[in-house]
């Protein structure tokens, strides 16, 4: 068997749930402990990975978010809770938490070398988007006839929704709009899930996804 595609021995272990506690614990302490620079070592700063060498930060930015109130963190683990439960529970936690990882840190590893080349050496990159944009990438492709409530009102079939918000997302970076967003982040956490998939599994999403 090829390596690559040896499966791991399944177990479920409600890793998501993990997951979301780090978060709000480690956002729970940035607003409790303002006079600890946790964003200064945890979100993902060029700069700081270039001349100081700290590339833990293409991990640890993935657990921090706005200190700016409840929104960032809310939505992305309302997402997780949302769509990496499924995840979790169709890969097995090993296989999930490999991929949470890797399409999380590759989007920060990208988003990095968008942003030296680009001249934004100043950025402080946070959030777990990146990686949840793989997940809803998953869900998409293990449960393709799913129907999904957009903002609890507009019933969209799982690929519609990630395809859509991926697309709207090219939108956002394309034209400059959207807010203080890392577009880009959000797109290279979808295309490395994409990989992943392929490379991993096999699978080609997309056809996958016409299920």
């Amino acid at each position: 068997m090829n390596v690559i595609r040896r499966p791991f021995r399944y177990s479920y272990d409600n890793a998501v749930f993990v997951l979301i506690g780090l978060n709000v614990l480690i956002h729970i302490a940035i607003q409790l402990f303002r006079d600890i620079p946790f964003i200064f070592y945890l979100a993902m700063n060029p700069w700081l990975v270039v001349d100081r060498g700290w590339v833990w930060q293409f991990f640890t930015y993935m657990f921090v978010h706005s200190p700016h109130g409840i929104t960032h963190i809310l939505f992305n683990m309302f997402a997780l809770f949302i769509f990496g439960r499924q995840v979790e529970h169709q890969m097995g936690t090993r296989e999930f938490l490999l991929y949470y990882f890797l399409t999380g840190m590759l989007a920060g590893i990208f988003s990095f070398f968008a942003y030296w080349f680009t001249g934004n050496y100043m950025v402080f990159l946070m959030g777990a988007s990146g990686a949840i944009f793989a997940v809803q990438l998953a869900f998409a492709v293990f449960f393709p006839s799913s129907i999904i409530h957009v903002w609890g009102i507009l019933p969209l079939r799982a690929p519609v929704m990630v395809l859509g918000f991926t697309a709207l997302q090219v939108v956002f970076m394309v034209t400059g709009t959207g807010g203080n967003v890392a577009h880009a982040t959000h797109l290279a956490g979808f295309a490395f899930g994409w990989i992943y998939f392929s490379v991993r599994f096999g699978i080609n999403p997309l056809r996958a996804m016409r299920r």
